[in-house]
């Protein structure tokens, strides 16, 4: 089994980077694919492998636990070698697009040549399967599992070849066996490689540069994966080596996963809707129904809709720096970072970029419903009838100045606080991200988000202003929505205030270095006759 690394502490910030060549744990890293030398299955030399480089730009991709190939210089351009391609749906006709666009060779094997030769680019050759094997060692096998069966009758032709298998499943775990490894069982005499089934046709069709450029790559024959990471690199994919055919069942799985990294934000984000939902609504909705017998439902579409927002972004975004403080917590309270967090406190680390985009998406739609709020015809109805009445009330100023600048600083407030979950939510793209270094994300992210916590607060407070001790307010006694949503934001601002106090910050700060409480070197000093006495010690951290 190819070694797997254990997803990384999101928290543990301090904790010294493995050498180069191993896995999480010591384990060290399988060696290069092909041994320097070894021939290409074309008869070519293959030149000396040389040692992995990896560029700026991988750090930012997904740890999926497997080294990626790009930039391996003991990978050979393999353009000008015929590819074959058995199918003539609509991948086999992206696929062979792309392959005759990399400079390739193609040759289509169908059941049905002279039907089809007009779906693919005239340099691609359309012939009979039996023929188009015949013609190449390597093969994209680009039929469903389900007709496996009608390529028995070339078990003779295929031998010894590669056949790549680009298939996927209609669902998870669908069959006990992966589609690559009951492929491998129907042709023992051909090396079977997993590979494309994560690239969908359109990327294929536009190139890597508008879809994902992993290509992740599994097989038990070391020289098949090298050979099928050579073309992927030259159609412009990151070849990804997933280990051996054991893991092709986790590739099949992956396109058939949806959002997986999000479902838990999604569900956190929607309960938190509907608790302030139901909440805002019994106060501006149904309360005015029972006590004063006032038809207020119309305000439920926008109203109070808009007011829930606000409230469920602000929370979102405390919820993305609490985890931090919680973690801090941990490591101030057992003195060390190498215990490990709780799982329910290191998968809400590892869900902070979901929780903050999705803080951002509905302030921005509270920002949107604000806008929208003078458009509505209750409002002009409202504006009226309050004109009306200080007509016949006869007053000529209802200038009141505290409620002026309140609503003046509340506004300039959220836009700020809007700018800055903006500028978090576009530095967490990875192609805006792998352009900045650690120092400025981790500024962007961790500093400045900060700041647009503390400002949020101000523009909740200014909201809020005076009327928390309005009695007017509490309806059936329940407190105004914003009190409630203060309550996390300021418990994350008072923590973050108190571990920035010296004597705190300097205790974290040792602790993120290495420094753990209770553990201590212990030396012995050489006496005066050149001997060591067990007598004198001292201990440094």
């Amino acid at each position: 089994m190819p070694c797997r690394t254990v997803p990384c502490r999101a928290a543990q910030h301090g904790a010294a980077r493995r050498p180069a060549g191993t896995c999480a744990g010591g384990r060290s890293r399988r060696p290069d694919i092909t041994a320097a030398g070894s021939p290409l299955p074309d008869g070519s030399a293959r030149p000396p492998a040389a040692a992995q480089r990896m560029s700026g730009g991988d750090m930012a991709k997904p740890l999926l636990g497997h080294r990626s190939m790009e930039g391996d210089p003991s990978i050979t351009p393999a353009a000008g070698r015929t590819i074959g391609v058995l199918g003539s749906g609509d991948f086999a006709r992206s696929l062979a697009i792309r392959l005759v666009c990399s400079g390739f060779k193609v040759v289509v094997g169908s059941r049905n040549p002279k039907r089809k030769a007009g779906l693919f680019p005239s340099a691609a050759e359309v012939t009979f399967q039996a023929e188009a094997v015949k013609k190449t060692d390597v093969i994209f096998v680009a039929v469903f599992r389900e007709h496996y069966s009608t390529l028995c009758d070339l078990a003779d032709v295929l031998a010894g070849k590669i056949l790549v298998d680009v298939s996927n499943n209609t669902e998870i775990n669908h069959h006990k066996e992966s589609n690559a490894e009951y492929l491998a069982s129907l042709f023992p005499a051909c090396t079977v490689v997993k590979g494309f089934n994560v690239v969908s046709a359109w990327t294929l069709q536009s190139g890597a540069r508008d879809g994902n450029k992993q290509v992740l790559i599994c097989s038990n024959n070391q020289e098949a994966k090298r050979t099928v990471a050579e073309i992927a690199q030259v159609m412009g994919f990151t070849p990804v080596d997933m280990g051996c055919m054991s893991s092709a069942c986790e590739i099949e799985n992956i396109p058939l996963r949806l959002l997986p990294a999000w479902k838990i934000p999604i569900f956190l984000a929607l309960g938190l809707f509907l608790c302030f939902f139901t909440y805002n609504l019994v106060r501006q909705v149904i309360h005015p129904y029972i006590r004063e017998q006032k038809n207020k439902f119309y305000k439920i579409p926008v109203e109070v809709v808009n007011t829930t927002l606000p409230c469920v972004a602000y929370v979102m975004l405390s919820l993305v720096y609490l985890p931090g403080v919680l973690a801090a917590c941990s490591q101030l309270y057992y003195g060390t970072k190498y215990r490990r967090f709780p799982d329910w406190l290191d998968q809400w680390l590892q869900h902070r970029k979901q929780i903050g985009l999705l803080s951002f998406f509905c302030a921005a739609l509270h920002a949107v419903y604000s806008l929208c709020l003078p458009m509505r015809r209750s409002h002009r109805y409202q504006l009226i009838e309050t004109a009306v009445k200080q007509a016949v009330e006869k007053k000529m100023n209802i200038w009141v100045e505290e409620e002026v600048w309140r609503m003046e600083i509340y506004i300039s407030v959220g836009i700020i606080a809007l700018g800055l979950l903006s500028l978090l939510a576009i530095t967490s793209l990875p192609s805006i991200a792998n352009s900045l270094n650690w120092r400025e994300f981790s500024f962007i992210q961790s500093t400045l988000g900060f700041i647009a916590l503390v400002i949020s607060t101000l523009h909740t407070l200014t909201y809020g202003w005076s009327r928390a001790f309005d009695e007017n307010q509490y309806k059936f006694y329940l407190p105004p929505t914003y009190t409630l949503t203060l309550l996390v934001p300021c418990t994350v601002i008072l923590a973050k205030v108190v571990f920035n106090l010296p004597c705190i910050q300097q205790r974290l700060l040792r602790i993120r270095r290495g420094w753990e409480k209770g553990r201590y070197v212990k030396f012995v000093l050489p006496s005066a006759t050149g001997e060591y006495s067990s007598g004198e010690t001292s201990s440094n951290v």
